[in-house]
């Protein structure tokens, strides 16, 4: 079984592309769209916004550990992302035929459950095509391509936005939804070894039995990444939905258009990132990459206050290209490191997104309420120094994790 899983794992190469290319603008659903749908469309305030994207936060990161053990379990993990992907879709279809704040809500809701399977699925698929010697290869791959392909959307939503207004873009999430499917169906499911999908070393895949949950959970480098992963994205979820909101203010079709130029800078940058982390992570380290992703996060939240320009709001945009292009690439493989032979990759991987949930869930809340009593600006200081509290504990606590292995 080992032998024919090998020779055809180089068939799984090109799937795998096109399915980081189009999962990209499906897995969140509308994404950041969705501030500006409601904002422009339903007439909602910052702050209610920021609570129903919360919801939709928590219950991705309900759903974060579960999703990560039943990949780790699964040897359908292709099903899985298909069965994920209509359920996204969903959801998010079904926005405009309800309304009041609570359908809102369990409609993200559901859209943040589902699209907690897609992170771990995609990560074990690529651990299972490649190894663990070409990871970090492969993880730079997939998020050049994810970037790509959401760079791609963006630069279509923008324009079919600005002609037919927000709406429009739920035509475009299902065109994508469809790709998606056709992508996860055309991967050889002899290409991937599901052992090694889950962090077993290779070699041992018949020997090897999963190290217990608790014991990994107790790991204190594990704890300690968890915490700077919260403390990244409650600096970072809320900054371009901010920014879209503001846009937005002006005119509801240039705004949503606007954020699409936003989220194309970014993905543009994100894309020789990622490539760079697939290149240098194993020669450089992982920390001295993080790090700078942490700094570029801080930055970004002390610029964006210095003007309301568009062109401005859009030249710092491009710091969100690096810092979140590093922190994509790098995310899976600190926790790889991590994981290493205990066979919970996806478990451990599916708890610490849980965590990354929980800063994101609590920092579009957090940004929207600062919004209403003190302005856009206080909201962007602070989650700036959020960012360089991250920054200090992960330079201070973390060790280098390719040392680890």
């Amino acid at each position: 079984m080992l032998a024919p899983a090998i020779s055809a794992r180089p068939a799984g190469r090109w799937p795998l592309d096109a399915l980081n290319f189009f999962l990209a603008d499906v897995a969140g659903g509308l994404g950041p769209y969705l501030a500006v749908y409601l904002l422009a469309v339903r007439h909602w305030n910052e702050a209610r916004i920021g609570i129903v994207m919360s919801v939709a936060g928590i219950a991705g990161i309900v759903a974060q550990m579960p999703a990560g053990a039943l990949v780790d379990a699964s040897r359908r993990k292709r099903e899985l992302i298909a069965a994920a992907v209509l359920a996204v879709m969903a959801g998010t279809l079904a926005l405009p035929a309800v309304d009041g704040f609570w359908p809102v809500a369990m409609a993200q809701a559901g859209v943040g459950a589902a699209g907690a399977v897609f992170g771990p699925a995609v990560a074990a698929i690529s651990l299972g095509i490649v190894g663990h010697a070409r990871f970090a290869a492969r993880i730079g791959r997939n998020e050049a391509f994810n970037h790509a392909g959401n760079a791609v959307a963006a630069a279509i939503a923008g324009g079919i936005a600005y002609q037919f207004g927000p709406t429009a873009i739920f035509y475009l999430l299902a065109g994508l939804a469809i790709a998606t499917l056709t992508a996860v169906a055309a991967i050889p499911a002899v290409a991937i070894d599901h052992d090694v999908a889950r962090g077993l070393v290779d070699g041992r895949r018949t020997a090897d039995q999963p190290t217990g949950f608790s014991a990994i959970a107790a790991d204190r480098h594990v704890l300690i990444f968890a915490v700077c992963v919260v403390l990244f994205h409650l600096a970072n979820a809320a900054m371009l939905p901010l920014v879209g909101q503001k846009l937005a203010l002006r005119d509801e079709n240039q705004g949503t258009a606007a954020m699409s130029l936003c989220i194309l800078a970014a993905q543009l940058v994100m894309v020789p990132m990622a490539l760079l982390v697939g290149r240098k992570a194993d020669s450089w380290g992982r920390k001295p990459l993080f790090l700078a992703g942490f700094l570029i996060l801080t930055l970004r939240g002390a610029l964006y206050p210095l003007s309301d320009n568009a062109g401005w709001l859009l030249g710092v945009q491009l710091l969100d290209g690096v810092g979140a292009g590093l922190f994509g690439a790098l995310f899976p493989l600190i926790v790889a490191d991590l994981t290493w032979g205990t066979g919970r990759f996806n478990t451990v991987r599916g708890a610490i997104q849980a965590a990354q949930g929980v800063g994101a869930a609590l920092s579009t809340t957090l940004a929207g309420l600062i919004v209403v009593v003190h302005g856009y600006s206080a909201a962007f200081l602070t989650l700036a120094g959020i960012a360089a509290v991250g920054m200090m504990a992960f330079l201070i606590l973390m060790p280098e994790t390719k040392d680890i292995r």
